[in-house]
């Protein structure tokens, strides 16, 4: 049984009431009397029409004959007549009298479908025929279940930013809606992390319990995995991201934002009735900040999303992943338990932050893992070495490793520090204004994957000097994705860091 909520319910009593003379149309949606809006405000239908720019009155139709096509012969049959969706005026069958079938008459259509049961059942090649109905049991729990079916589907159809079913409508009126990219692309990169709003307290310092500070406050589109995902665009990658937001302005604020930036968006769940999370952070003068997350557990990604063909199909076919640890312990696990099944495995580079509770469970992944990139803390917290224990990074490198990780990359205040099989070392600071910067990790983490996509060797000195001065070109204390650097920007800091050694 399809399970009912009111909205759901909403939506069925408006499409059976709409079967009535001549059934659905754009300009019945436009002039009829029934309060039509919790359909045109379903989030499939806003996003169809979004997608092609047109009215929601009119995306309606073409987004119901697409679903209606998915449901059971019967309910297809059903709802296809006493909407009169004309599906089978594509392919006539014969001996079928499409005139009656899709009369301006509900009644009409109503008795030509009870009067030519079988023959209908057999026209859309149904393996079991129910017994005919009359009329009259015909508008009781057939109706009901057939428009329930659809109600659920429309309610359910757009789980995704760029949902398969859209996909289809799109391709059926052959209006797709492509979004530009880069000429210098340098390679295919997915990004696995959050997608959120930050607002942003920029103070002159962070105060400390029972103290004030004066500031200013802005809102901006945030979060480890969008911030990564515009770092890796405005380096000329193709880009997309795998998030979760909400249906809500701030939500459709962040996908306008990622599609400004060239970020792909197709792959970002888009949760009904839920409200898309915000990020607290305080930035002070010198860059050092401090953040506080408010999550809602209905946004993210699921066990259910990571199984469905385009996210398996954009992972398996990037150059390079970025991941990080925003979403549930088990989506993160089951990520790099997919990666490390891949027979031709892309670049592989992992975030650890936010810290998780039990980092060992993902231990068996991280041969996976080609560069790990944190901070000293956020990297120990995964090696489960206790805050205030003596674990040099060094010593936690070394733990890392031991478990499969082929690079840790230890990011501090604008410094990196490497232990891998080709590097290690500690490479020295170049000159900053500021102490630190929010977006520095992403920056250095994109930087990183932009020198080594297209050559398929491991990194050498100099890709880590690279990435090192992208994370200087962050310096900033606002707008994170925004302070995410070109590859000008990064050339510049970087050749005058050879010059200076």
């Amino acid at each position: 049984m399809v399970p009912q909520d009111s909205g759901m319910v909403a939506v069925r009593n408006i499409l059976t009431r709409l079967c009535k003379r001549s059934g659905l149309s754009s300009d019945r949606l436009r002039s009829t009397e029934i309060d039509v809006l919790p359909l045109l405000d379903l989030l499939a239908v806003r996003q169809y029409a979004w997608r092609t720019g047109i009215a929601r009155e009119e995306a309606v139709l073409p987004l119901v004959r697409e679903l209606v096509r998915r449901l059971e012969p019967t309910n297809r049959l059903i709802v296809d007549a006493e909407l009169s969706l004309g599906l089978l005026r594509e392919h006539p069958p014969n001996g079928v009298d499409l005139e009656r079938l899709y009369a301006s008459d509900l009644g009409e259509r109503r008795e030509y479908l009870t009067e030519h049961w079988d023959m209908l059942h057999e026209a859309v090649g149904a393996q079991r025929i129910p017994a005919v109905p009359t009329v009259r049991s015909l508008r009781a729990a057939p109706e009901h279940r057939a428009f329930t079916e659809l109600a659920a589907l429309l309610a359910t159809a757009s789980v995704f930013d760029g949902a398969p079913v859209l996909d289809a409508v799109l391709a059926a009126s052959e209006t797709t809606v492509s979004q530009p990219v880069s000429a210098k692309s340098r390679g295919a990169v997915t990004v696995i992390g959050d997608a959120v709003i930050d607002h942003m307290y920029l103070v002159d310092r962070i105060p400390g319990p029972g103290g004030t500070a004066r500031g200013s406050y802005e809102e901006h589109p945030g979060g480890k995995g969008l911030t990564r995902a515009v770092a890796a665009a405005r380096l000329g990658m193709d880009v997309r991201l795998i998030s979760a937001v909400g249906d809500d302005d701030a939500g459709s604020r962040i996908l306008e934002y990622l599609r400004s930036e060239r970020v792909d968006t197709e792959l970002i769940k888009v949760v009904p009735y839920a409200p898309t999370p915000v990020t607290s952070v305080t930035v002070a003068g010198t860059g050092a900040a401090s953040t506080i997350g408010c999550k809602d557990e209905r946004i993210r990604l699921s066990a259910q999303d990571l199984r469905s063909a385009g996210i398996r199909s954009a992972i398996a076919g990037s150059d390079a992943v970025l991941l990080t640890f925003e979403q549930p312990t088990g989506v993160i696990e089951q990520i790099m338990a997919e990666l490390r099944r891949l027979g031709t495995r892309p670049l592989v580079v992992v975030h650890p932050a936010p810290p998780l509770d039990r980092p060992q469970y993902l231990y068996q992944y991280l041969s996976a893992v080609d560069y790990l990139v944190g901070a000293n803390k956020e990297l120990g917290a995964l090696a489960m070495v206790p805050d205030g224990a003596n674990g040099s990074g060094a010593k936690i490198a070394t733990l890392l490793r031991a478990l499969g990780v082929r690079s840790v990359c230890a990011i501090q205040d604008f410094r990196c520090a490497v232990w891998s099989d080709q590097v290690s070392a500690e490479f020295q600071p170049f000159p900053t204004a500021l102490e630190d910067s929010v977006g520095a990790h992403a920056a250095f983490s994109a930087a990183l994957v932009y020198r080594l996509v297209s050559t398929r060797r491991p990194a050498e000195r100099n890709d880590y000097v690279w990435a090192t001065a992208a994370m200087v070109a962050t310096q900033s204390v606002g707008d994170v994705p925004g302070a995410m650097p070109l590859v000008s920007e990064v050339e510049r800091i970087f050749r005058l860091a050879t010059e200076e050694h």
